[in-house]
């Protein structure tokens, strides 16, 4: 579905494909609100890039990772961490 392919010349097949963003969050770290802005600003980046038409076919899929199932520098990454770093605090 993000790559239909179609026909050019002897029978060779040329791929389209649609942007697609995929993004990883901690769960629980961002509202229902932010993650539709990260949605909106992201389509208006690639936007910017590849022109007003892309609009419509750039998709943006969010995943959330469970807590803990994130690691960093050899370390778990827990949503009270990442809410602790984005409060300007260190994260323990």
């Amino acid at each position: 579905m993000l790559s239909p392919t179609s026909s050019h010349g002897r029978g060779q097949r040329r791929s389209t494909n649609m942007p697609l963003i995929e993004v990883h969050l901690i769960e629980k770290v961002f509202s229902p609100e932010q993650k539709r802005q990260i949605i909106q600003k992201l389509t208006d980046a690639m936007v910017t890039i590849e022109g007003e038409n892309m609009r419509g076919v750039t998709w943006v899929k969010i995943s959330e990772v469970a807590s803990g199932d994130w690691g960093i520098g050899g370390k778990p990454l827990t949503t009270e961490a990442v809410k602790e770093l984005a409060a300007g605090r260190h994260a323990a």
